[in-house]
């Protein structure tokens, strides 16, 4: 891997870091698009481009994840009860969306991901408030829901964020605790969703050299390296940030991201 390469995937981390401890996301939207870009541009085989950005992107949240959970912990904002009625659909799902993705061509996953992406980004700029009395399901509702989130996290390379965060604030969750622990459901997500795209593109054809079934590892390592450092600060930000505000800014990125894998999908 050239050193421009190094200091993109590098940079990438940074950025990513940062603005999953803040949003609670994970990364895995902005990494996703960003990580296609790099591959497209350094002419890896179009066919797998989509697929590995994917599973390097949902790799990385494996560290992101650990990391900013530590700060929210300190705080006291993660609410461990829910993380455990929510995980193991989660594991569930998380390794049946790759499986999924595994059965869509390139084209047909980008689309996926951009109509993912700007539905997440509408969900942002609307902010509808959750009705009052609404509260969060039992254990057969909470294995239901994490199985979804699973599944969606698992196929667009995310940390369930965009998922987790709405549907626990639409059960009058607060935010931030939402946030907190939505970065602590993080890991399952990305721990099962990783095992299943190294076990299913492990004897996929035309890997490139330093692949991982559909990972991609000197991104997964620069990424995952500066990730981690820019996650708890990103954490500590969001709870002196006018959070809600920033997530209007952070809406229109991702529909330029959008258009961008729609761009992909169809070109």
């Amino acid at each position: 891997m050239d050193l421009s390469l190094v200091l993109a995937f590098l940079v990438l981390g940074v950025f990513t870091g940062f603005a999953a401890g803040l949003l609670g996301i994970g990364g895995g939207m902005l990494l996703v698009p960003f990580i296609t870009m790099l591959l497209t541009y350094k002419n890896f085989p179009s066919e797998l481009i989509v697929h590995m950005a994917i599973a390097t992107s949902l790799a990385t949240i494996m560290f992101t994840s650990l990391s900013s959970v530590r700060a929210h912990h300190q705080r006291g904002a993660v609410l461990w009860p829910v993380v455990k009625l929510l995980a193991p659909g989660i594991l569930i799902g998380s390794w049946i969306g790759p499986w999924i993705g595994a059965q869509l061509n390139s084209s047909g996953l980008a689309l996926f991901f951009a109509a993912f992406v700007g539905l997440s980004a509408t969900q942002m700029l609307l902010d509808k408030k959750p009705a009052a009395a609404r509260e969060l399901p039992q254990a057969p509702g909470m294995l239901a829901a994490g199985s979804v989130i699973g599944i969606l996290s698992g196929l667009v390379g995310a940390g369930g964020g965009f998922v987790s965060v709405p549907f626990m604030s639409w059960c009058n969750v607060k935010i931030h605790n939402a946030v907190a622990t939505s970065a602590a459901l993080g890991f399952p997500i990305a721990l099962a969703g990783t095992l299943s795209n190294i076990y299913f593109g492990m004897h996929v054809p035309n890997l490139p050299s330093g692949s991982l079934g559909f990972i991609y590892l000197p991104a997964l390592l620069v990424v995952s390296l500066a990730s981690v450092t820019t996650a708890p600060l990103g954490a500590r930000t969001a709870h002196a940030l006018p959070v809600k505000s920033l997530k209007k800014v952070f809406a229109v990125v991702l529909y330029l991201l959008a258009a961008y894998m729609l761009y992909k999908a169809l070109r």
